[in-house]
């Protein structure tokens, strides 16, 4: 069990730092090339981040060891349990970060165009994505139809959303990366050939830390007696979706809201297209209880969201309600 446990933490440190190799890049990446804030939190950084969560079902459901049926409900509960996490906790932690500087009426204040484009996105899909779930098996051609649509879906977003960059650029929400070029402060240059270079590295060690960390909650599941499915949804998440959660704690305190909230939503959208359509694809994709709760839970929340995204921001006290639902799910799956 230790030795489990101390994989698992040596493949997450090896994933936070590949995520932060990653997200550096692509803020110098996208002030190179004169981009906004919105496209480069919603998705640049969004899908920097988001590759731990990708890699994690894809390495699961592809992967050669372990059981079939296993990797399978790990790949599920990696793909589910990602945006769960984003709408409900994600967001209560950024919330929770500002309460004192803000105030419980006070406001986070992202741009708001893309902040509800994002959720618009996110929640067509992810009704489709939950509509997949009851169309039986046999019916390989309509599951098809349904993982393409999704990936329609994510090419049109990201269409729409490098269409309203330049506007915003205008208007002010150019990109400003945050610090230098962490491959600059060993004495090398800070150009293309670099941030390529970095991208690169940051990759390689995300599949390393991914396929240890599969490794671990494979072990997990056996040694404690739970369901892989229930264990990749609650355990993997938490996780791999750590870099969205640090980089908009950050964010949110340095007052860039517009990039912490897009970090997030965008990493919803990226996770409520793409990866479900693996899922639909590659595994058994079927309603279960700790599924079904979990989908039903990350719709109301997201919902929730778009509720409260006014003209002059979301009521910093209103993002509580994303952590009681993260509490309710855990009571619903945990304790039953």
């Amino acid at each position: 069990m230790t030795g489990l446990l101390l994989e698992l933490a040596a493949m997450l440190v090896i994933i936070l730092i590949s995520a932060e190799f990653f997200t550096n890049a692509l803020e110098h990446l996208g002030e190179r090339l004169g981009i906004s804030e919105g496209v480069t939190g919603s998705l640049f950084a969004a899908v920097g981040t988001a590759l731990p969560e990708t890699i994690v079902p894809l390495i699961a459901v592809l992967g050669s060891g372990g059981k079939a049926q296993v990797n399978q409900e790990i790949g599920v509960g990696a793909i589910l349990g990602a945006p769960l996490m984003l709408a409900t906790l994600s967001t209560f932690l950024m919330s929770l970060a500002v309460i004192r500087s803000r105030g419980w009426r006070g406001k986070i204040q992202p741009e708001r165009t893309g902040f509800v484009r994002d959720l618009h996105y996110f929640l067509f899909a992810f009704v489709l994505a939950s509509i997949a779930m009851f169309v039986p098996h046999e019916q390989a051609s309509v599951r098809t139809a349904f993982s393409m649509a999704l990936v329609g879906v994510y090419f049109v977003y990201v269409v729409m959303t490098f269409r309203a960059s330049s506007q915003l650029v205008s208007e002010g929400h150019g990109t400003e990366a945050a610090g230098t070029m962490l491959l600059s402060r060993v004495g090398l240059p800070t150009n293309w050939w670099t941030i390529i270079l970095q991208l690169l590295i940051a990759i390689a060690l995300l599949l390393w830390g991914a396929e240890g960390f599969i490794h671990g909650v494979r072990g997990l599941s056996t040694l404690m007696g739970f369901s892989p499915l229930l264990l990749s949804l609650l355990i993997i998440p938490i996780a791999t979706e750590l870099p969205e959660k640090i980089n908009s704690i950050l964010w949110v305190k340095k007052g860039k809201d517009t990039l912490a909230f897009g970090n997030i939503t965008g990493a919803m959208v990226f996770q409520g297209t793409l990866l479900p359509a693996i899922g639909i694809s590659l595994t058994p994709w079927e309603p279960r209880l700790e599924v079904i709760t979990g989908m039903i839970i990350t719709l109301v929340a997201a919902a929730w969201l778009r509720l409260q995204a006014r003209n002059n921001g979301l009521m910093v006290g209103a993002l509580f309600v994303n952590g009681l639902l993260y509490g309710a799910y855990l009571c619903i799956t945990l304790i039953r």
